[in-house]
């Protein structure tokens, strides 16, 4: 597992089949904003040659200014390469903050990692039928 840190944020990266599994957690009290963190976890994705990430939310309290557009930008970028932006563990705060910028369809928060994982597979199915 490799460790990155960007503006208070811990990243802790796993990779597995085909997916990049990133845990987020607050090493500090969070800023306001929260920039760069889409290029920073687009930088990991480039390296790694995975377009696909799941970020594990459950570790943060709150979602900081900016986020939920960072974690937009990111999903675009991945999209572009045939990838996959998918989030879990965030609570129910953080979940009723995405559902306030009307993001909870674009990007639904679940379970766990493999919840995560399971839909997007799902969906691929959906796509192909």
């Amino acid at each position: 597992m490799a460790t990155h840190n960007i503006d208070g944020l811990e990243l802790n990266v796993d990779r597995g089949p085909n997916w990049l599994f990133v845990k987020l957690r607050a090493r500090q009290p969070l800023r306001a904003e929260v920039p760069q963190i889409a290029d920073k976890l687009w930088s990991i994705a480039t390296r790694h040659f995975v377009y696909r990430l799941v970020l594990e939310l459950d570790n943060l309290e709150e979602l900081p200014n900016g986020m939920t557009g960072q974690l937009v930008l990111l999903q675009e970028r991945l999209a572009q390469c045939g990838g996959a932006l998918r989030i879990c563990g965030l609570s129910a705060e953080c979940e009723g903050k995405l559902h306030d910028c009307q993001l909870d369809s674009a990007l639904p928060n679940h379970a766990s990692r493999e919840k995560a994982v399971m839909s997007s597979a799902a969906h691929a199915v959906a796509l192909h039928d």
